[in-house]
C-alpha cells in the first residue's frame, strides 16, 4: 500500500513537472540573462523587453488612467492625465507643506512643485508622436521636458534619476514598446504654478 501510494505521488510529480515545462516553453521568460549585452533582439523581443521594463518600473502607476480595482484602464495605457477629467479643489492647502497629493488614479500630483500631470506617451501627436528617440533619451537621462536642451526640468513625481542610468539597449526597448502602443488622442493639462 505505502509503494502504491509513492508511485502514484511520484507520477503525479513528474506529470506535473512536465506540465510546467510545457508552459514554461510556450511562454518566453525574461530575466537578466534573456538579453545580455553581447545579444541582438529581434524587434518583437525589444517590444517584448520594453513592455517587461515599463512594468516592472510602475510606467503604469502614473500614465495609465485606472479602472476597476485600480488597474490600467487597456484602451487608454499609457496616456496620462485624461484631458476631460477635473481635480477637486484643496480645502485646506497648508497641508502641501508636509504632504504631497495625488488624484484617484495618480496620474496628477500636487505638492511644494504645484500641480504636475502625468504625459501622454502613446505614439499619439498629443502624446510622443511628434518625439524622436534622442528627445526620449534626454528626458529620461537628463529630466528635460520634451527632450529639449533649454527646456525647463521634468517636474515630481517623474523619478527621472531612477531611469537615467538604464543602458541604451534599456531605452531602445522602452521606446519600441512606447511605439508599438495605439496612439490615445489625450492633451495633457500644462502644470500648475504653486499658489501663493
Amino acid at each position: 500500500m505505502k509503494s502504491t501510494t509513492l508511485i502514484l505521488l511520484l507520477i503525479l510529480a513528474v506529470l506535473s513537472l512536465t506540465n510546467c515545462t510545457k508552459d514554461d516553453k510556450a511562454k518566453p521568460k525574461l530575466n537578466e540573462n534573456s538579453y545580455s549585452s553581447g545579444s541582438k533582439m529581434t524587434p518583437a523581443q525589444q517590444v517584448e523587453y520594453g513592455k517587461y521594463l515599463v512594468s516592472v518600473n510602475g510606467c503604469h502607476d502614473c500614465h495609465s488612467p485606472k479602472v476597476g480595482d485600480h488597474v490600467p484602464d487597456p484602451t487608454r495605457l499609457l496616456s496620462g492625465f485624461p484631458s476631460s477629467e477635473k481635480l477637486a479643489p484643496i480645502a485646506d492647502r497648508n497641508v502641501l507643506k508636509d504632504y504631497v497629493l495625488f488624484n484617484m488614479d495618480l496620474t496628477a500630483s500636487t505638492g511644494p512643485w504645484g500641480t504636475s500631470f502625468a504625459a501622454n506617451l502613446t505614439t499619439d501627436e498629443t502624446g510622443l508622436g511628434s518625439w524622436t528617440f534622442k528627445q526620449f533619451e534626454k528626458a529620461l537621462r537628463e529630466g528635460k521636458f520634451k527632450g529639449m536642451d533649454n527646456s525647463r526640468m521634468l517636474l515630481p513625481p517623474m523619478p527621472w534619476q531612477n531611469f537615467a542610468n538604464f543602458s541604451n539597449k534599456d531605452l531602445e526597448a522602452i521606446w519600441a514598446y512606447l511605439q508599438s502602443l495605439p496612439p490615445v488622442k489625450n492633451v495633457v493639462p500644462a502644470p500648475i504654478p504653486p499658489a501663493i
